[in-house]
């Protein structure tokens, strides 16, 4: 069973109806206990850093997830919010402290390109990413697939090697994330049409769910 972890902010139903398109067994859960049986986890999310990491600590999602995702290696993936939520410290409306997985900093989208061209914040849109690892979330989906993007901050991750795929606005920045048992994208893979689908069909397979 897929966990899709309800902390309050977050598209749930797009994610589940993504999954249940590819005949998964994913249910939305309320309660860190309801991680338990799950055999991968997922965390979405639609909003800001500091509200998201507050409901996550405040229903005590961050235990459960230090136990299931970190001790335990259950296969986790993180989506736009859930993939800041990973990292050590976030910059938006403030510093706030995130779970930590990952060493670096989420950050403000830069309003302006290296030349000077106004960029609008937030990035909202389909990109296309340059893949720099096929071999798990983004088998099967081609050198530069293209995905659904929407968001005003983005991962700046201390090691660059983690980043699985990259998206270029104005300059480039982190649209995906894998360390071991840990995924992430910035991207909604559950709006991205055939690529999306095909992404969260390839952590299903790396729980075993297909």
């Amino acid at each position: 069973m897929i966990a899709i972890i309800n902390y309050g902010m977050g598209n749930l139903r797009s994610v589940l109806n993504a999954f249940r398109s590819l005949s998964l067994d994913a249910r939305i859960v309320d309660h860190p206990a309801g991680l338990v049986d799950a055999s991968g986890i997922v965390l979405p999310g639609v909003g800001a850093f500091g509200n998201g990491i507050k409901q996550v600590r405040d229903l005590g999602f961050d235990e459960m997830l230090e136990r299931e995702v970190r001790e335990r290696g259950k296969p986790f993936l993180g989506l736009c919010l859930g993939m800041h939520m990973i990292a050590t410290t976030g910059y938006e409306h403030g510093e706030h402290r995130g779970l930590g997985w990952v060493q670096g900093t989420v950050e403000r989208l830069a309003e302006a390109s290296p030349s000077g061209d106004a960029l609008r914040v937030p990035h909202i849109g389909w990109n296309s990413v340059r893949v720099a690892d096929s071999n798990r979330l983004f088998a099967n989906t081609g050198m530069e697939p293209t995905f659904y993007f929407v968001h005003s901050y983005a991962l700046r991750p201390v090691r660059s090697e983690i980043v699985s795929g990259w998206c270029e606005y104005g300059t480039e920045f982190a649209a995906a994330v894998e360390v071991d048992n840990i995924l992430a994208t910035q991207f909604h893979p559950e709006k991205s049409q055939r690529a999306g689908l095909q992404l969260l069909s390839n952590f299903a397979k790396l729980i075993g769910s297909d």
